[in-house]
């Protein structure tokens, strides 16, 4: 199909894509970028309560989003980091700086997204951005020599 057509622009959301069909490209973008342990981990812990939310971000974000070929996703990681530290979701944050790193940013590219956030965030959540960012690195490295 054409790019006119809107089909190579809208990743898994097409016309005629069922809503399953966007919630399975969303849950295979998920487990991708977050890996399947912490997946595995959120749907376990859902329930009535908030099974719908669940469903919304993998369909929306996921499927709506994630899969839409007009960002590669080492972008996409360093725009919702920026996020993140707009708006202090710390947790997120530490969350998505592991996603950026399985998408492929480097820990440089991490920490110069951070200085970015200093100028247009603020220098008090960029700085615990950093701190954010120095916990999650030391983790990832514990978890390497423990493998090795």
């Amino acid at each position: 199909m054409s790019p006119s057509t809107g089909h190579e622009r809208n990743g898994a959301v097409q016309p005629d894509a069922t809503s399953q069909e966007i919630y399975d490209a969303g849950m295979v973008a998920r487990r991708e970028v977050l890996g399947n342990v912490h997946v595995d981990r959120a749907n376990a812990k859902k329930d009535e309560f908030t099974g719908d939310f669940q469903d919304m971000i993998t369909r929306i974000a996921w499927g709506g989003i994630w899969t839409r070929p007009g960002l590669d996703r080492r972008m996409r990681s360093a725009v919702t980091i920026t996020a993140m530290v707009a708006h202090g979701h710390w947790e997120e944050l530490a969350m998505h700086i592991r996603a950026a790193i399985t998408n492929g940013l480097s820990r440089d590219e991490i920490k110069e997204i951070l200085l970015q956030t200093a100028i247009y965030c603020g220098v008090p959540s960029a700085n615990t951005a950093f701190k954010t960012a120095q916990q999650v690195f030391a983790e990832i490295d514990t978890a390497e020599m423990d493998k090795a």
